[in-house]
């Protein structure tokens, strides 16, 4: 047994939880970016966009992370592709925040009443000109509340990366027990950095939509 002091169990937690942090933004930036671009290909109604799409959220929503991050560790290697923990992890996080954020999105923009988007027609606007000065500021308020409130799912959502050997904040906490055998003392540690980590996400999310219930000022 290791002797670790409260600080050092401390520490090397706060060193762990860079990399959940960082993973938590490399997922969110790149599911909000390819989250996006599956949005307007559904609302630009590309030939077989609205398919294709559906599917692929459906897949994503419909099957654990847990499993997601099985198969890109263990699936690509399968197929002779040589990805490291970090790597599976990113891309798994991506794909299954792209497909959330999709729906979250396609949901702020279908609430947009139709006038708006046959006025702006009637302005003989293309759909990028709608998009960008019409529909796409007002589902963007809309879109607020709720996309913040996700990032809060994302970051809980790292943890499960441990279980494909990632070293984050809770493959840290185990690693820590493991070594000091203070279970209790290193994930109540663990627990708290969490809490700190996404309580001013929620903090945020939740006085998003008091502002949004009272309207503009």
């Amino acid at each position: 047994m290791v002797d670790f002091s409260l600080w050092d169990i401390v520490r090397n937690l706060l060193l762990a939880a860079r990399w959940t942090v960082l993973l938590s933004l490399m997922a969110f930036v790149g599911g909000g970016l390819l989250g996006m671009a599956l949005l307007l290909a559904r609302v630009a109604k590309l030939p077989g966009a609205q398919w294709g799409v559906t599917a692929f959220v459906q897949v994503f929503q419909g099957t654990p992370l847990l499993m997601q991050l099985f198969l890109a560790y263990f699936g690509l290697a399968l197929l002779g592709l040589r990805v490291d923990a970090w790597l599976a992890a990113a891309l798994a996080l991506t794909l299954y925040t792209s497909a959330f954020l999709c729906e979250i999105w396609r949901g702020c923009v279908n609430a947009i009443p139709k006038g708006q988007w046959e006025a702006s027609a009637s302005l003989a606007m293309s759909l990028r000109e709608q998009l960008r000065w019409v529909i796409g500021p007002q589902a963007a308020r809309l879109a607020l509340p709720p996309t913040v409130g996700f990032l809060v799912q994302v970051i809980k959502g790292t943890a499960l990366a441990s279980v494909i050997g990632f070293i984050e904040l809770t493959k840290a906490g185990t690693m820590i027990t493991n070594a000091t055998f203070q279970p209790f003392t290193v994930y109540a540690c663990v627990a708290l950095l969490y809490f700190a980590l996404c309580w001013p996400l929620s903090a945020w999310s939740r006085s998003l939509e008091r502002k949004m219930r009272r309207g503009p000022a």
